[in-house]
């Protein structure tokens, strides 16, 4: 794990003179809780990750994917997950179509037609198509990648329903709140919209979102 991103502290004092809203959470939600934005640098542990939490609880996506690093010897790796049977990663509690994108990741890791490395030399836009390109991997999984995996600065996941739910609650705005106020909160943000998120995020739940 590495430490807490370098423009976490610059950020906090931008978005606080930006927005007054920004500037409540920030001092009602402080330090140790910050370091939850601290990351593996393993892409394909946080892909695996993103494809098993799809469209289920997160009590339901922590116990699948328990089962499946017990399954990996709790070494989770394209070696390791490409030896494994389609049916040994299915019954750990993933669908059919979850099972296809992890082995077919596995499988793009290891002949090198998927490579993470290019992507530090992709801007934000870039390196989501990129991702997109991945089976069971959309704009919102690869936006939550570069969040949470690469921590990318300026990340604003409009389709998550967590942070359209602390916008309206934080804003009173009705939900889901008008796509020409995100796009000014976008725009108000930048280029911290991922502290600003998190920020956000935090608002509506007692713990703190990881990913």
């Amino acid at each position: 794990m590495t430490k807490v991103p370098k423009y976490w502290n610059s950020a906090k004092k931008y978005l606080s003179k930006k927005d007054r809203v920004m500037s409540k959470l920030i001092k009602n939600y402080k330090s140790p809780s910050e370091t939850i934005l601290t990351t593996r640098r393993d892409i394909f542990f946080s892909l695996c990750k993103s494809i098993i939490g799809q469209q289920i609880s997160v009590a339901a996506a922590n116990a699948v994917f328990l089962k499946f690093k017990k399954k990996c010897n709790n070494k989770i790796n394209a070696k390791v997950v490409s030896n494994l049977t389609f049916n040994q990663i299915k019954n750990c509690g993933l669908s059919r179509q979850k099972v296809i994108g992890i082995k077919s990741l596995a499988r793009q890791i290891i002949n090198k037609s998927f490579n993470p490395k290019l992507i530090s030399n992709m801007n934000d836009e870039e390196a989501i198509i990129y991702l997109s390109n991945l089976r069971q991997i959309g704009r919102w999984s690869a936006e939550m990648i570069l969040l949470f995996t690469y921590n990318r600065s300026n990340i604003w996941p409009i389709q998550d329903i967590g942070l359209l739910r602390a916008v309206s609650k934080n804003y009173k705005k009705n939900y889901l709140p008008p796509q020409k106020f995100l796009a000014t909160l976008q725009k108000k943000f930048s280029p911290y919209c991922s502290v600003a998120t998190w920020y956000l995020w935090r608002s509506i739940d007692p713990e703190p979102i990881q990913y």
